[in-house]
């Protein structure tokens, strides 16, 4: 459809809301293996990730006033609450996708989902759950 210059166009409004930084930062991150053909090994890897956050990090200090300088101890703290929350979004889209298996009369393989974003839970949950936050 056409949109006029200067407008905005909301996608997802119902689930639109203010959230953790964390949890929306890895659940953008799962969202890199796509939705029709999900594929978890493009979930980034750490330097990817480290990089990124470095970038979000200096962008919002700028945005805040902030002179934008960031300390690797500020980017590995938000790269450990990232995957954490990472792991935290595969659940809640899980059952998400349950709840919507049961009523959604859309088209969509939802079980099939649900055990994608379960398996890879429980697949991430040993080496996500043993990082910790820097001293």
């Amino acid at each position: 459809t056409y949109t006029p210059a200067g407008s905005v166009k909301f996608i997802d409004y119902e689930y639109a809301g203010y959230n953790y930084q964390a949890y929306d930062i890895g659940n953008h991150f799962n969202e890199f293996a796509g939705l029709n053909e999900v594929d978890y090994s493009h979930y980034p890897e750490r330097p990817f990730q480290l990089q990124w956050l470095r970038s979000y990090l200096e962008a919002y200090k700028e945005h805040k006033g902030q002179d934008g300088v960031v300390t690797d101890t500020e980017v590995e703290i938000l790269y450990v609450q990232v995957n954490k929350f990472a792991l935290a979004s595969h659940f809640f889209w899980g059952l998400w996708a349950l709840i919507q298996a049961k009523f959604s009369t859309i088209d969509f393989d939802f079980l099939g989902y649900a055990k994608l974003r379960f398996n890879q839970y429980f697949k991430m949950k040993p080496e996500t759950a043993a990082l910790t936050l820097p001293e």
